[in-house]
């Protein structure tokens, strides 16, 4: 039994079912397994364990790769990169393959016929459960003769195959996350099934043998898989196999539940293309997974995937839960988009536009601006240093796009002097409408609030105070010059008339 931690040669694989789309716990475990091998310069294989085609879904597969490549994480072999060695990588393809290992169990004798049936199967376990024993197979069709067998395939009873589990057997390993891990083959449910009745295997079977024939060296998964681990191991001693080495990580638990996440925490996203739509950078996301179930040394927390490869150390895998912080992850999202270049972060602004997934996405896509990017990049440079999500930006875009259409609470003008108000509004105002008749493309309005502010002789919060209202709405804003950039003159004096009105009329309305 080969429990030695031996990173020559490394292979692992990351083998996602095609039933759903790429989970946060998928993309963990995926990503710990791209982690590992580069690190090792080993071989990254993605396979596709596609045999339960009931619960397959439309474009699973392709979901799963789209998904994993927007988190940055390629592998080296799969159905796409096939190595003629170990191809097919798809379990559907390899039906032939694991047949040939279950007749060289069933010959040997370490694996049988079993013709129970699902009604007889239910008697057991109420029959057990009446007697308050743990629910298992008793092995009633083990060592039984030819005759008894063909009596029951003749009946037209379609077996499946169990394997046989040895009395009072300890199956063991060093786990890389859990240290030394053991089970009692008499705790383990009796003698299991490695082939349905349909001819299909099973799930411990099919990837033992996929494992072994592809030369996987170390396995690393989630926690919920350790009650597969003795199992296969036991296949793997029954077939005269060596195991591989096996790392359980540590399940993404709910902070507010203490439960592990699961589809029913609606205040948690599950999927990955979901951080997608909703504006989370993939290098945040990556960098944030890769703190669920494992830490580096040290305080820092803000890594690059290529720090990260190089700083992955898998004896600091944790055995304890792996707690979902949303704070944290906003935070660290916020940090990667301080650190991004204003064009890319448009760029991928401009993608969730045209995908057009979000509520934010589809109303961004009827604006008519003629030059919507450079809009974009205007209220991006405005906001970059303040957003946790690129929706915060795609909201500010829509609110300043159709900003004479938007509530600006007035009422709030109140608070300051009205003479003063008035002041600066009409000697602004006066100041824009002289630049609408003489246009001028390079106007400066952090120097021409300079001047407002010398004319009037008026300063500091009675100063911009109005002016944040005017054309945000609230009281504090970024560099309300900016933001006056991105409107027209038109649109500035509408803004300022509103003001000017309310204040000169506070029995009028103005939205």
């Amino acid at each position: 039994m080969n429990n030695e931690d031996n990173h020559k040669n490394v292979r692992v694989r990351y083998a996602p079912s095609p039933t759903g789309f790429l989970h946060i716990g998928n993309a963990q475990s995926a990503l710990f397994n791209y982690l590992f091998a580069r690190h090792f310069n080993g071989t990254m294989v993605l396979r596709i364990e596609d045999t339960d085609s009931k619960r397959n879904v439309p474009h699973g597969e392709e979901s799963q790769k789209d998904n994993l490549k927007w988190l940055g994480i390629d592998w080296d072999e799969g159905p796409d990169k096939p190595n003629p060695k170990y191809a097919p990588y798809r379990q559907s393809e390899r039906t032939e393959i694991y047949s040939k290992y279950i007749e060289k169990l069933l010959k040997e004798g370490v694996a049988y016929k079993d013709y129970t049936t699902e009604d007889e199967l239910e008697e057991m376990r109420n029959v057990q459960k009446a007697h308050g024993e743990a629910p298992h197979y008793d092995g009633r069709w083990y060592g039984r003769s030819v005759e008894d067998q063909e009596k029951a395939a003749a009946s037209g009873l379609a077996p499946s195959v169990r394997l046989h589990l040895p009395p009072h057997y300890t199956y063991s390993w060093n786990d890389i996350a859990k240290g030394h891990v053991s089970f009692d083959s008499d705790n383990m449910g009796g003698d299991f099934i490695i082939q349905k009745s349909n001819g299909i295997p099973t799930y411990n079977f099919a990837v033992v043998v996929d494992d072994h024939l592809m030369d996987i060296t170390h396995v690393l998964r989630g926690d919920d898989h350790i009650a597969n681990t003795p199992k296969q191991i036991a296949i793997y001693e029954a077939l005269g196999w060596t195991h591989p080495n096996f790392c359980h990580i540590s399940l993404i638990y709910n902070p507010k539940t203490r439960k592990k996440l699961s589809k029913r925490d609606k205040d948690t996203l599950q999927f990955i293309s979901e951080y997608k739509r909703q504006g989370y950078l993939s290098d945040a996301i990556f960098n944030f997974i890769a703190f669920l179930g494992w830490s580096p040394v040290g305080e820092d927390e803000i890594f690059s995937r290529d720090e990260l490869i190089k700083r992955y150390d898998p004896n600091r895998m944790s055995k304890s839960p792996a707690y979902f912080n949303q704070d944290k992850l906003d935070w660290m999202n916020a940090e990667y988009i301080r650190k991004d270049t204003i064009d890319d972060l448009v760029d991928k602004i401009t993608e969730l536009i045209n995908e057009g997934e979000t509520e934010i996405a589809k109303k961004l896509q009827k604006l008519s601006l003629t030059n919507l990017r450079e809009f974009i990049y205007q209220v991006t440079k405005i906001y970059q240093n303040e957003s946790y999500k690129l929706t915060d930006i795609m909201k500010h875009v829509d609110f300043y796009a159709n900003v004479c259409d938007q509530h600006m609470d007035l009422g709030k003008l109140d608070k300051l002097s009205k003479g003063d108000t008035l002041s600066v509004l009409n000697t602004l105002s006066d100041k824009i409408k002289k630049l609408k008749d003489s246009p001028d493309d390079e106007v400066d309005f952090k120097k021409m609030i300079d001047m407002v502010s010398a004319e009037t002789g008026i300063s500091g919060r009675k100063l911009y105070f109005p002016l944040n209202i005017s054309f945000t709405g609230n009281q504090s804003a970024p560099q309300i010059n900016e933001i006056m950039n991105l409107y027209s003159y038109s649109t500035i004096l509408k803004l300022l008339n509103n003001s000017i009105n309310y204040l000169q009329d506070s029995s009028v309305q103005y939205s």
